[in-house]
């Protein structure tokens, strides 16, 4: 049985698009897309996305990296296996610090992969938009905003009437299963 998975509907250019974003988010819609085929400045603000929590993810990450790689270190060298080598002490963090660098890093590194995958729900290897024949255009030349059914203030014949009133052609009903 196919269902009405959103609407979606084309506009003219990045200026359209920025404008029916906003016209968008202020008519009070949540899960809808802006899609074109570059990145478009402004268009974050426009579509009232708040920013990305990737930049904590990282950030903690990296700290806990670093955090693990001195107190593991210190554990080995200090506590479990204390041995004097040439009248040093047990612990001596210079001699740490590479480890605790490239834990540091590798840590940042993971956090940015695993959260940017986390966040963005990745993989989806299928999205309902494929389902729309005039959709594969948006890699060549053409600008989409897309309204998910899940959004709740969907209504399949107002969503229409209203992506019309902002200037939107080509409105298509996405129908999947």
């Amino acid at each position: 049985m196919n269902q009405t998975l959103g609407i979606l509907a084309r506009f003219a250019n990045p200026a359209e698009l920025i404008e029916a974003a906003k016209k968008v988010r202020d008519a009070g819609y949540e899960k809808f897309d802006c899609h074109s085929p570059f990145p478009i400045h402004g268009m974050d603000d426009a579509m009232g996305l708040k920013r990305s929590p990737l930049g904590y993810i990282v950030g903690g990450l990296t700290v806990t990296g670093a955090t693990f790689g001195m107190a593991f270190q210190y554990w080995i060298a200090a506590v479990e296996y204390p041995l004097v080598i040439a009248g040093k002490p047990f612990f001596s963090w210079q001699a740490f610090f590479i480890v605790t660098f490239a834990l540091f890093v590798l840590f940042g590194a993971f956090g940015a992969l695993f959260g940017m995958l986390g966040l963005n729900r990745l993989p989806r290897l299928h999205h309902p938009l494929f389902y729309s024949d005039q959709f594969a255009r948006v890699t060549d030349d053409a600008f989409f905003v897309s309204i998910e059914r899940d959004d709740a203030k969907f209504d399949e014949s107002k969503t229409q009437e209203f992506l019309a009133s902002i200037g939107g052609a080509d409105i298509e009903l996405v129908v999947g299963e």
